[in-house]
């Protein structure tokens, strides 16, 4: 049977203060409500600049608690106001001196299901993520939803295979990719990773990435964001490389059924033969 979710993310430029940063994903989320989706994603750390960029103290300011925050607070109520669930990526502070790159779901009632940490820290110019965040100790949480079964990897965690696995495993019917990467350093991979992740796990993927240079360095984020199937095919165009822009797009289910009967990836996979991916 047909299960038509209509989806959608947001890439965004940065706009110079937290406080206009989130209005705009606000209205950026109304209007896809207008359009009547059931589901949104924002990008990487959405409410602050990719400060990674550099290493400084100044930048613990942006980190908040996760689920008492007020960015995440303030999207509860735009859950409930909207009828979406939302998958809200920020910098997550749990006590002092421990910090996560952090994720919140929340269901299309305003509720909070959980969160996800990303588990792989990159190190390296302009990515100086080590310097910020813990790696994610939260497992791979897939959040029952109002749309569906919801997972979440968060950036430079799209290069590691075993985590897509996990999240496959655990159930995900489609996984929310928020991501700041830029022009030059993994263009090539953008468009290659998320759609090899989506046929190897028989998923759907919301690949976002951020838009535009920013303050703290120059990065060039060059957007493209875009939903993929199962089958590894865009859903619709992706978007700009150069704009900020608000992807909605219809993503069949039953897509999913299909593709898990015709390629029977999880029938045929083989744990009692892979003990060596986990030695040390």
């Amino acid at each position: 049977m047909a299960r038509v979710v209509r989806a959608a993310l947001v890439q965004a430029t940065w706009t110079g203060d937290t406080e206009s940063m989130i209005a705009k994903h606000e209205e950026h989320a109304r209007e896809a409500a207008r359009q009547g989706a059931g589901i949104i994603g924002f990008q990487e750390v959405f409410n602050a600049p990719y400060f990674c960029q550099v290493q400084e103290a100044e930048h613990y300011r942006w980190a908040e608690s996760v689920p008492d925050g007020p960015t995440v607070t303030r999207m509860k109520e735009l859950a409930r106001e909207t009828g979406m669930v939302i998958v809200v990526p920020v910098f997550e502070i749990e006590q002092a001196g421990i910090y996560y790159n952090t994720a919140a779901v929340i269901d299309a009632d305003g509720s909070y299901l959980g969160k996800y940490r990303k588990h792989h820290i990159p190190q390296l110019k302009g990515f100086w993520e080590k310097y910020y965040f813990k790696p994610g100790n939260a497992g791979w949480p897939v959040f029952d939803t109002a749309v569906g079964r919801v997972g979440v990897y968060i950036c430079y965690d799209r290069h590691f295979p075993e985590g897509w696995r996990q999240l496959g495993l655990n159930g995900a019917e489609i996984v929310y990719n928020p991501s700041a990467t830029s022009r030059g350093l993994s263009s090539y991979l953008w468009q290659l990773e998320q759609p090899a992740a989506a046929v190897a796990n028989e998923y759907f993927i919301a690949a976002i990435n951020r838009v535009g240079v920013e303050e703290y360095g120059d990065n060039d984020f060059y957007g493209t964001s875009y939903f993929v199937d199962p089958r590894g095919q865009f859903v619709g165009e992706p978007a700009s490389d150069k704009a900020e822009e608000l992807l909605v797009r219809d993503l069949d289910f039953a897509v999913f059924e299909e593709v898990r009967q015709q390629w029977q990836f999880y029938r045929d996979r083989r744990p009692d033969a892979y003990e060596g991916l986990i030695e040390s």
